[in-house]
């Protein structure tokens, strides 16, 4: 029972460096003995050495633990846990099965790793993924911390931390192309479109071999190691590259300014259901960590993906928040985003829960109140919570607002209102009155549907190349393909699909509330029609770095956009927009082709309003017009000694369609403005 080593203490779970070795520390309530197995390399079949724990010695209540001296940083270790296998009772121990630490700072052996050999009976130490002892305290930060910027002025660009530099026409070296070092190349990039914010899709380390070839888990929604950085999205292949290079990655962000914010996964594991693999969770304590089956053997699928965490048991919980901490005080993260959020939000037996325990601790937590905490607050067992999750620092994927003005843009009867509401924060959807705007993540599109272009191109989905009979990916997307069904040489159906588009970011880009983009929708990017590309780590999914200068008027529009909706007091406000006039508030009217008469009616396709600051900042006046035929507006008065100057109107050619306000914007005629069929018009007072 190796009764010479000191037995180690309970906390903190993981393996964690000391002056004197290495302290491991396990929980693990009904199994019956624990192994540590200490590795020289990443695919050996047998353990250099076995350190069996002594129930008596090297536990402590529910915790296993030990102290090995002589073990630092590099060494390679995993666990046999031997126990009951007995599903119906909710015990699937399995003793031959090397298991991942969920604590694991890196994980080694990914390239030789294994999801059948998992499933099968049998050992598989030599393709069982492995954890890496790590301290955390060896890399310089040159004085880099979070940057802690408030959601108000925050411009968020999701993306794909390989897919962005991933084509060969990225310009970024082979060895770094697809990488976390290959992303920095392009920092330039993102420093140019204006965002403020990058928001990552999942970087936790996932398992790459769920779905099976020839696709690919090309999202990384299918965690493994909730610590760990994934390694295939690293250059640098020494053991510690991972890590090191995404560090890099987030110091070079920070000194652009640009904040990161992560996509986790705290739903589901890729363990899946009962069939799955044993790596981890499911054979230390498959009872604590999910979620069972209601009346049956195996787990209940509140995720839609086999397995849900049990996100509220105590020892899940401190997994969540010990993760999220590390995250944030050894990598610097600026903010999460919270995939399928709301089953956080079930208990024990799944059911919703009116104060989840988890979430109002992940808002309380002194670490990470500093950090921008998104939620998308649904989940696919059906509860959908927009507009009533938790707390009082979420911010909230708005579900609402993409589908709102996807219809209202394409020209759906009935919308008017709706729309309305949508540009003003979704005050029906958030009532509170003290409520920051802001906590509305407004987006159009975003990595599950369709790309903004797809979105004006196409009627229907074409899912066809994800192997699944066109039956998987959402099949109500209230998109219009403006006359042609996919790709086509007309000019007419071009020149109106461009002005969709841009149509689609002005709402975005002028809406009160943090706007949203999804990667390469500046530049037109296309994925055929495939709204559920998960599975595509092709040039489906990847940025075109070919279509920067091919689509550079589109792009320009958004960069305009962006410095325009950054230079407006209105935009910066804490305070929501008010249609009753107060000092501390920017004051909001509604218009319609008459100053100050709105048509609410379902016919109607029209809608204005006007923002004007507390003081003596611009007034802001947009004027949208999904009609299909001109339509004069007229104008509100633009306030003594100022005149209404244009500088967006979607219908002209660049550069005319956006300008410049602080130059040679061409001031209004007279009281109206003729704004044109599908379009959108912005006037500025200074």
């Amino acid at each position: 029972m190796n009764r010479d080593l000191p037995p180690g203490q309970p906390f903190p779970l993981g393996a964690t460096v000391l002056p004197d070795g290495t302290n491991f520390c396990l929980f693990s309530k009904n199994c019956a003995a624990v192994d540590l197995l200490l590795y020289d390399r990443p695919d050996d079949a047998e353990p250099a050495r076995v350190v069996a724990l002594d129930p008596e010695r090297n536990r402590t209540f529910y915790y296993w633990h030990v102290l090995v001296p002589d073990v630092g940083p590099g060494q390679l270790y995993g666990y046999r846990v031997r126990g009951p296998y007995a599903p119906e009772a909710g015990f699937y121990f399995d003793g031959d099965k090397v298991l991942l630490d969920p604590y694991a700072r890196l994980v080694a052996n990914t390239e030789g790793y294994s999801r059948l050999a998992a499933c099968r009976p049998g050992r598989n130490d030599a393709q069982a993924l492995k954890g890496v002892v790590f301290d955390p305290d060896t890399y310089d930060w040159e004085g880099d911390q979070p940057l802690r910027r408030p959601f108000a002025g925050t411009v968020v660009y999701e993306m794909h931390a390989r897919g962005f530099t991933a084509r060969p026409n990225s310009g970024v070296a082979a060895p770094r192309r697809g990488t976390y070092a290959g992303l920095i190349d392009k920092i330039p990039y993102l420093v140019d479109l204006g965002v403020t914010a990058v928001e990552l899709l999942p970087v936790q380390q996932f398992d790459s071999q769920e779905p099976p070839p020839p696709r690919a888990n090309y999202w990384g929604y299918n965690p493994v190691a909730l610590f760990a950085p994934h390694r295939q999205y690293s250059a640098d292949r020494s053991l510690f590259g991972p890590v090191n290079e995404f560090r890099d990655l987030v110091k070079a962000l920070h000194r652009a300014g640009i904040e990161v914010i992560l996509d986790v996964v705290f739903n589901h594991t890729a363990e899946g259901d009962e069939r799955g693999p044993t790596l981890s969770l499911r054979g230390l304590e498959h009872r604590a960590y999910y979620i069972p089956a209601v009346g049956r053997a195996g787990y209940a699928n509140h995720s839609g993906c086999g397995n849900t965490l049990n996100g509220n048991h105590s020892i899940v919980r401190r997994l969540i928040i010990d993760c999220l901490r590390y995250w944030v005080k050894v990598l610097h993260i600026d903010g999460f985003r919270f995939d399928l959020a709301s089953v956080l939000a079930r208990d024990e037996a799944g059911h919703p829960l009116a104060n989840p325990p988890v979430l109002w601790e992940i808002e309380s937590d002194p670490v990470l109140s500093g950090t921008k905490l998104i939620a998308e607050a649904w989940d696919a067992g059906g509860l959908y919570q927009v507009g009533s999750f938790v707390g009082h620092r979420w911010a909230e994927w708005n579900g609402r607002f993409r589908d709102d003005v996807r219809r209202f843009v394409k020209g759906d009867t009935g919308l008017v209102g709706a729309a309305a509401a949508r540009l003003t924060a979704s005050r029906d959807v958030y009532p509170d009155p003290d409520r920051d705007p802001h906590r509305t993540v407004n987006f159009v599109t975003c990595h599950d549907g369709f790309t903004l272009r797809d979105l004006v191109s196409y009627d229907g989905k074409h899912n066809d190349a994800n192997g699944e009979g066109n039956r998987d990916g959402a099949d109500d997307n209230h998109s219009w393909n403006c006359g042609v069904e996919g790709p086509t040489d007309d000019p007419a159906v071009l020149a109106l699909r461009r002005r969709q588009m841009k149509n689609h970011l002005a709402v975005l880009l002028l809406a009160e509330g943090t706007p949203m983009l999804l990667m390469g929708d500046e530049v037109a990017r296309t994925q055929g029609g495939n709204n559920n590309a998960y599975c595509q780590d092709n040039e489906t999914t990847w940025f075109d770095w070919d279509a920067v200068a091919g689509q550079a008027e589109l792009r320009r529009f958004v960069r305009e956009l962006i410095r325009l909706r950054q230079r407006l007091a209105v935009f910066r406000s804490q305070r929501p927009w008010s249609e009753t006039p107060r000092p501390d508030a920017p004051h909001v009217t509604w218009h319609g082709v008459v100053p100050y008469q709105p048509d609410w009616g379902s016919p109607s396709h029209c809608l204005a309003f006007m923002v004007v600051p507390p003081g003596d900042g611009d007034r802001l006046y947009v004027a949208l017009n999904a009609y299909w035929e001109e339509r004069r507006f007229g104008l509100p008065p633009p306030g003594s000694g100022r005149r209404w100057r244009r500088v967006v109107d979607t219908t002209l050619p660049s550069p005319d369609d956006v300008i410049d306000p602080a130059g040679d914007a061409p001031p209004v005629a007279d009281g109206c403005y003729p704004v044109g069929p599908r379009s959108a018009v912005v006037l500025l007072a200074q």
